[in-house]
């Protein structure tokens, strides 16, 4: 069973230096029939201005993940990490017992383009932890890549969760296929261009949440670029 998410249905949120698309509710935006996906909790859409950004704030019993689209975003937490998030990277904080962050666009001029990403912990009040790679070299190749991972295999960053996050930019006409294991679901996020999810015309900011499909077929109808989330 596919069920197509369309980024025009997405709500909407604009504070001048933010320009946000929320997939599920989030903040002022609420619709109950859009909660989350499994332990998937949100996938925002941010575009900040240049010069702005998040004063410091507070978490706890999240995993929150950042993907970069363009430009670059600097983070600062309370377990000392002074990081810049560029694309082709992935961010990974968890929030565990607690943790305070700032998130500000590294650039005055140019506004820096993101998703924003949270899931629900496998285990609450555990230690705060950070990982940060970048899968620059893997995207490049196109082929699809693991970034995100309960067990941190094959390179991944560990994550307090049994999910995995994958990452793709296909070329143009490049066909992916992934096997989903019984028992197992799917979210793919459209991040640029358009693509087809067995058979579904998908574009930039869609998404396809995806239940006993044992194979998922994903062919670029452009170059483009995309998230997969394996859940449990």
């Amino acid at each position: 069973m596919m069920q197509v998410r369309k980024s025009t249905e997405r709500g909407a949120a604009d504070h001048g230096w933010l320009k946000a698309k929320h997939t599920f509710s989030f903040a002022n935006y609420y619709d109950p029939a859009n909660m989350g996906f499994r332990d998937l909790r949100v996938i925002n859409e941010d575009r900040v201005a240049g010069g702005g950004g998040f004063p410091t704030h507070g978490h706890a019993d999240m995993e929150i993940i950042t993907y970069i689209i363009a430009g670059e975003l600097e983070h600062q937490d309370s377990m000392g990490t002074k990081a810049k998030i560029v694309p082709g990277e992935m961010q990974h904080m968890s929030a565990g017992t607690g943790v305070r962050h700032s998130e500000y666009n590294a650039s005055k001029s140019e506004p820096v383009h993101l998703l924003q990403i949270w899931i629900q912990p496998a285990k609450r009040g555990v230690k705060p932890a950070y990982g940060q790679k970048s899968f620059t070299e893997q995207l490049d190749s196109g082929k699809l890549t693991l970034t995100v991972s309960q067990d941190g295999r094959d390179g991944s960053i560990p994550i307090n969760q049994d999910a995995d996050l994958y990452a793709a930019r296909p070329k143009n006409g490049t066909r992916t296929e992934f096997k989903l294991r019984d028992g197992r679901y799917a979210w793919v996020q459209i991040v640029k261009g358009s693509v087809t999810v067995n058979g579904q015309e998908l574009g930039q900011g869609d998404a396809v949440a995806m239940t006993d499909e044992a194979l998922i077929e994903i062919v670029a109808k452009e170059d483009a670029e995309f998230l997969l989330f394996d859940l449990n």
